[in-house]
């Protein structure tokens, strides 16, 4: 198999943004109200790292405290922009007239071609962890779009289920890629099957696994490429991995 990178859970960027000082016009919240971002490609600040994989530019593993801690509103173009939200509550705002509360398991795709703004806030009281996805269109100045779905953790034990993509039941965004989840139990093997052309991403929710004969644990990810199918091997019980599909 033809590895890109292994990337552990180490060696991703962090960022550390209190609403305080020069953060105060872009993080929400109280004065001790913090967002942590674990980078996996370059991203703002952090520029010493991976430039992306692919038409994905931004993965991004991110906490954010309770009580109204999050991101003000802000504008985005030209990029499809995902939330995957792992705990907590995330509440979403933006200029499509949209106003959602996604917990554990929800997830949204908002595109926001021609341009479009949005706010992202944890009013909980429990922290909020959400995994961030940024993707280039297919089409530049394509008209805005906000969708929302959920994964569904019954149906989708022990099997690869396709979250984002051309695939029944999944978020269409217009571009060459997909976004899948696995949880599964310990001691089985699952096949992902890719078009060889695109680039492959698995990130470790949570868990062990082994891909490509790399033992990857939490937070690691692997990349690969010029390949038509993975084997993930799962090593534990309550293994969570997020498998990315994308045109190179």
């Amino acid at each position: 198999m033809s590895v890109r990178f292994i990337l552990r859970a180490g060696d991703r960027g962090y960022s550390y943004l209190p609403s305080t000082g020069l953060n105060a016009s872009y993080v929400a919240g109280h004065p001790d109200g913090v967002i942590t971002r674990h980078s996996s490609f370059n991203f703002h600040e952090y520029q010493s790292g991976i430039p992306g994989l692919g038409v994905m530019k931004v993965f991004g593993d991110e906490t954010f405290t309770p009580g109204g801690t999050g991101y003000n509103m802000h504008p985005h173009h030209n990029f499809i922009i995902m939330a995957f939200v792992l705990g907590g509550t995330l509440t979403h705002i933006n200029t499509i007239a949209k106003v959602d509360e996604l917990r554990e398991d929800d997830y949204y795709v908002f595109a926001a071609g021609s341009g479009g703004k949005h706010s992202e806030l944890n009013i909980g009281e429990q922290d909020l962890h959400v995994i961030y996805v940024w993707m280039l269109p297919g089409q530049l100045l394509a008209p805005l779009s906000y969708r929302r779905n959920r994964f569904d953790r019954a149906a989708g034990a022990n099997r690869i289920t396709c979250l984002v993509g051309d695939e029944q039941g999944a978020l269409p965004i217009g571009q060459t890629v997909k976004v899948s989840r696995l949880l599964s139990d310990a001691d089985r093997t699952h096949v992902y099957r890719a078009a060889k052309a695109n680039g492959i991403y698995t990130f470790v929710v949570e868990g062990d696994v082994e891909i490509a004969e790399a033992i990857l644990t939490r937070r690691d990810s692997l990349a690969l490429e010029g390949e038509d199918k993975i084997e993930i091997k799962v090593r534990t019980a309550g293994t969570d991995i997020l498998v990315v599909e994308t045109k190179l």
